[in-house]
């Protein structure tokens, strides 16, 4: 009985062991065709990624396909020639832009030097870009495209070239309007400059090293860029990594829609070639250049007849405000609009005709665009407290010069070598060879290098005029004033440059 039943439950374990068997393997086979399947559905949908991949980036491709489309054949080749007298065996011709494009570009347009020491007449060639905007033939372009120019020539398509007049240029923008008879030409549509922003794709059209109707692509790295080593009164550049070379001058920044946004101007660069820092003038400012150049062959700007400077760290600190933010007025012209309404030297102006302003760029860029004779709301800080003031603006004269006299060695006395400089009581005779007629103070006789008034931008021959407000006319009452800061401190100067403008410096005690 025991041996049935034992038997018996043996059998019955190996029929519910079997089962379980079964179920076990039935689930795994069940489990293989379900993974399986689901590998399927990632390759598939690895596969449908990639085509959806491959035609977001033709699409991406297209939109710089059209973009070009539109604008190239609104950019042109413009050519000039200029005869020039070369004096000495290494004489070329002097130009701003040269830091930013190199020797080797001007030997390439402007030839190899020649040798021997006596005067040469040479005809030299440059070649730039420019943007058609209208159909009527006129040209928007670099002043320095065409700058003193005996012969300024258009070339449209391969070969039909086309003798260009210039209409009017603005050398304080670096922009000139030229003019070719054709009619029905490509114009080019022109964007809102106020609205790119960066990280934005766009496209460069220009003729690069001879290499015509070329186009290269990148972002807009920055905006507002004022101080990039170029000698011109309003900068307000948009920077851009797109490939910009020399022949670029002139040429058209383009967003992806095709419209032009900038006119393509300068490169900062070692070597002459594109290192990924170029700059456009943006076309707002350029349209209004362009439109005034077209209807009176000159460009008026407001003018509140003062120096404007900006605010450093070191002055915030030494005048305990709460931002660097604003203009500082540095000087202000006798009987000058600015003058008239009451603005003082010293003064921060914080805000223009509603407008926030930020640094003394900003302050030129507003003011440059209001009209001459319109009135302007100006609202500024002094001694801390904001003060409105309501002015009728006048216009800004074509050009400024300014003297390049330098010192001659004089006797000086030698105070002040903590900060890096010599200087000595102003004389009669030393204020009439260098301008300073009617001025008193003390002369920078020299500036050591590195030091802390080589940072603030002293340079020998400045005039000091004031110690932290405080009026000075010796070198003893200088060191008297100077000598009350403390090491960590900064003074604030008011210094005179050659007679010619007057300006705040900060420098730090060390």
């Amino acid at each position: 009985m025991f041996k049935r039943c034992k038997r018996g439950w043996l059998i019955t374990a190996i029929l519910i062991g079997g089962f379980l068997s079964g179920i076990i393997f039935t689930s795994h086979l069940e489990l293989a065709p379900a993974s399986f399947a689901q590998d399927k559905t990632k390759i598939s949908s690895t596969n449908f990624n990639a085509a959806q991949g491959r035609v977001i980036l033709q699409q991406f491709s297209a939109a710089f396909e059209e973009a070009a489309a539109r604008v190239n054949a609104s950019v042109v080749p413009i050519f000039s020639e200029q005869v020039v007298e070369e004096r000495g065996p290494f004489a070329m011709p002097n130009n701003q832009f040269r830091d930013f494009l190199g020797d080797d570009f001007f030997r390439r347009f402007f030839g190899n030097p020649r040798s021997g020491g006596g005067e040469e007449r040479q005809r030299v060639r440059g070649l730039g870009s420019g943007v058609i905007v209208s159909k009527d033939g006129y040209i928007l372009t670099n002043n320095h495209v065409v700058r003193e120019a005996d012969k300024v020539t258009v070339m449209l398509g391969e070969n039909k070239k086309y003798a260009a007049k210039v209409i009017g240029t603005d050398p304080q923008t670096d922009l000139a309007v030229i003019k070719i008879n054709a009619n029905n030409l490509p114009a080019a549509t022109l964007g809102n400059s106020d609205e790119v922003r960066i990280g934005q794709w766009v496209i460069a059209v220009g003729n690069p090293f001879e290499l015509l109707h070329t186009v290269t692509a990148g972002i807009i790295s920055a905006k507002g860029r004022s101080s990039v080593g170029l000698d011109l009164a309003y900068q307000d550049f948009i920077q851009t990594d797109a490939s910009i070379n020399p022949g670029n001058s002139g040429g058209a920044l383009a967003d992806l829609e095709g419209n032009v946004i900038g006119i393509n101007t300068a490169i900062s660069s070692p070597s002459g070639g594109n290192v990924g820092i170029g700059f456009a003038i943006p076309i707002n400012m350029a349209r209004q250049v362009m439109e005034e150049l077209v209807s009176k062959g000159k460009v008026t700007r407001g003018y509140l007849a003062l120096v404007p400077q900006d605010i450093d760290e070191n002055m915030a600190k030494a005048w305990k405000l709460k931002s660097a933010a604003g203009a500082l007025v540095g000087d202000v012209t006798a009987n000058g609009p600015a003058d008239k309404a009451g603005i003082k030297r010293g003064d921060i102006i914080i805000s223009f005709n509603g407008k926030k302003i930020e640094n003394s760029a900003q302050l030129r860029q507003v003011v440059a665009q209001a009209e001459p004779s319109s009135t302007a709301r100006i609202v500024l800080l002094r001694d801390g407290r904001e003060m409105p003031v309501s002015m009728v603006l006048g216009e800004r004269p074509r050009d400024f010069s300014g003297r390049n006299d330098q010192p001659e060695d004089a006797p000086e006395e030698k105070t002040g070598e903590k900060l890096g400089l010599t200087i000595q009581t102003l004389t009669p005779d030393i204020a009439q060879q260098l301008g300073y007629r009617n001025e008193h103070g003390v002369l920078i006789n020299s500036v050591t290098s590195g030091s802390p008034a080589d940072e603030a931008g002293l340079r020998r021959g400045d005039l000091i005029k004031e110690v932290n407000r405080a009026e000075v006319r010796t070198a003893l009452e200088f060191k008297r004033l100077a000598s009350r800061a403390q090491s960590g401190d900064s003074i604030v100067l008011l210094v005179n440059r050659r007679g010619q403008n007057t300006f705040f410096a900060a420098v730090q005690i060390p």
